[in-house]
């Protein structure tokens, strides 16, 4: 069957094709009655215009669509809660359309652009390092926006996250109290606040104790390499060592460095790493690892974004879910 086109509108209607051109994209400035542009939506909706969504969307306001803007899709972190998102999602009414921003503002900011072009209702963001400017733009035109893992500190907008310095407080704690020598914490060169919170609970509970421990800071860009580096500089097998990784990408590098170097988990030095993932199954010992509630998370996400979306108000609220160790066999 042939798809039904703007022309064939504009026949059925009895108006040019650039007055149906006008109503469909919403164009401003034109002078065509409010009759004319409901008989054009309706004919529309009667022949089942592609996507026939437009119709519906402009005469409610609403495109049920909104979009998603994680750091790097390919990370089973992100792709995970993607899911649950869309799952929810749907519950609502709602087509998910997902970007990568790949850590770089400057795609983070042609994406938050690209949605509001697709007119999506609202977004939920997991914000990269100098994407402010991006993010207060959208506030100031009263965008529905959600942040989801991540927030900024600057700028107040609702969000879900988790209780990132508790649960490092927490983790270095169960170290210390297991009698560990020495303790090393993976982490991350940035000015990401979520991550700099981890690091600041771990600190924070290492300073209240007598354990040595060294920091290892890795760059973004350059993972592997700077793990591999930084544990063979750190590790000393003649202490009982303990290796905390702040991220799942930061326990790959560095449970590939130990099995490359034979050095034996948790026989030579334990492991805790952040988020579950399906790599950590391909290591020998199972990985001791944080577990984020990504259900949950998303479903909240969804709430506070419909809420914005149905009665947009310019508040900051902040729902923190805890997460929680998941002991397996790589601490002794």
């Amino acid at each position: 069957m042939k798809r039904a086109s703007i022309k064939d509108i504009a026949k059925i209607a009895g108006v040019s094709v650039a007055t149906v051109s006008y109503v469909l994209n919403k164009k401003e400035g034109s002078r065509i009655s409010e009759a004319t542009k409901e008989k054009i939506l309706n004919v529309a909706e009667t022949i089942n215009y592609t996507p026939n969504k437009i119709a519906k969307s402009l005469k409610t306001n609403k495109s049920k669509l909104i979009g998603l803007i994680v750091a790097d899709i390919s990370n089973d972190f992100y792709s995970n809660i993607a899911r649950s998102i869309e799952d929810e999602a749907m519950k609502f009414g709602y087509t998910l359309l997902i970007g990568s921003s790949d850590e770089t503002p400057e795609k983070f900011k042609k994406l938050t652009d690209l949605f509001s072009e697709q007119q999506v209702d609202g977004m939920i963001i997991a914000p990269v390092v100098d994407s402010d400017e991006a993010v207060l733009k959208l506030i100031k035109e009263e965008y529905p926006v959600v942040t989801i893992d991540r927030y900024l500190k600057n700028v107040n907008i609702p969000g879900v996250m988790i209780n990132n310095s508790e649960i490092s407080e927490s983790i270095c704690d169960t170290l210390i109290n297991k009698g560990f020598e020495e303790i090393i914490y993976v982490g991350y060169d940035t000015k990401l606040p979520h991550l700099l919170d981890r690091q600041e609970g771990f600190d924070k509970r290492i300073a209240a104790s007598e354990i040595p421990a060294k920091n290892i800071m890795i760059d973004l860009n350059n993972i592997t390499e700077d793990v591999y580096k930084g544990l063979e500089e750190s590790i000393d097998l003649s202490k009982k060592t303990a290796i905390y990784f702040s991220s799942n990408k930061l326990g790959i590098a560095g449970l590939t460095y130990l099995v490359k170097n034979n050095i034996k988990v948790p026989k030579d030095v334990s492991v805790i790493a952040f988020d579950e993932t399906e790599a950590y199954h391909l290591f020998p010992t199972e990985v001791s690892f944080v577990q984020q509630p990504l259900t949950e998370m998303a479903i909240e996400a969804i709430k506070l974004l419909d809420a914005q979306i149905n009665n947009y108000t310019p508040d900051g609220k902040k729902i923190t879910f805890p997460a929680k160790l998941i002991n397996k066999n790589s601490v002794k």
